[in-house]
């Protein structure tokens, strides 16, 4: 296994890449659903396919209540702490959130995984990595190099322990896309879940990275760079 690989080349829509799975007649856990956009997709993509979406923060977790879709269920749990019987899922997916879970839990949460997968169930892990212009700019105001980090060296320890087969890694790149600086400001450095300040002047130096890059290309367009682990239940 890679933590990262210099000079991905492969762009991909990560929609697609989710839809190789064979999904169909499927029971489907989301662990860090979010506003639970992706988990809308799997939802309406396919036929016959049950979805469970747990969230961790409540505020996020009442305004999925609020959404109406027959084959997806919303939970309030995080990953550490998956209310579900033994054996009882099909696949798992987890977007970009393994590494928001606290460090010390994140064998727990693999345990968690393991115990709620069906023999030979995959988890579909996704973790953005920190390479390139966009994620040397973010880093500016929160780097998290440190927790991709320990989420990598657990998923790899999981996979060398053998409790989980690594069945597929991949890396590939999308295109992200931004109008302006307040785009990006507002995606980044606004969003409602970022625990941190960010001084004006480490604001205007963003902005001024942001600016130097926009000069290059219109529309303003970062490669992102992604991992994916898939690992299978042994």
């Amino acid at each position: 296994m890679e933590l990262i690989q210099a000079n991905i080349q492969q762009e991909l829509n990560e929609d697609y890449l989710i839809e190789t799975l064979n999904l169909n007649n499927k029971t489907i856990l989301e662990l860090g659903c979010g506003a639970a956009s992706k988990t809308a997709d799997i939802a309406t993509n396919g036929f016959d396919r049950k979805i469970i979406a747990c969230e961790v923060d409540k505020i996020q977790h009442e305004k999925n209540l609020q959404k109406s879709y027959e084959n997806i269920e919303f939970k309030l749990c995080g990953a550490e702490d998956i209310h579900l019987e033994d054996e009882s899922v099909d696949m798992i997916f987890m977007f970009k959130s393994f590494h928001h879970i606290p460090i010390n839990l994140m064998p727990k949460a693999l345990s968690e995984i393991k115990r709620v997968l069906k023999p030979n169930g995959l988890a579909y892990i996704s973790e953005p990595l920190f390479t390139g212009e966009l994620s040397d700019m973010i880093a500016m105001f929160h780097n998290e190099e440190l927790v991709r980090c320990e989420a990598f060296n657990a998923i790899k320890k999981s996979v060398e322990d053998e409790d989980f087969k690594l069945f597929q890694e991949i890396f590939f790149y999308s295109l992200v896309t931004y109008k302006d600086f307040n785009e990006f400001k507002s995606k980044h450095m606004s969003a409602t879940y970022n625990e941190y300040n960010i001084s004006k002047e480490i604001e205007k130096v963003v902005e001024e990275k942001f600016n130097q890059y926009a000069q290059r290309n219109n529309p303003i367009t970062f490669k992102k760079p992604f991992r994916v682990d898939i690992l299978q239940k042994i």
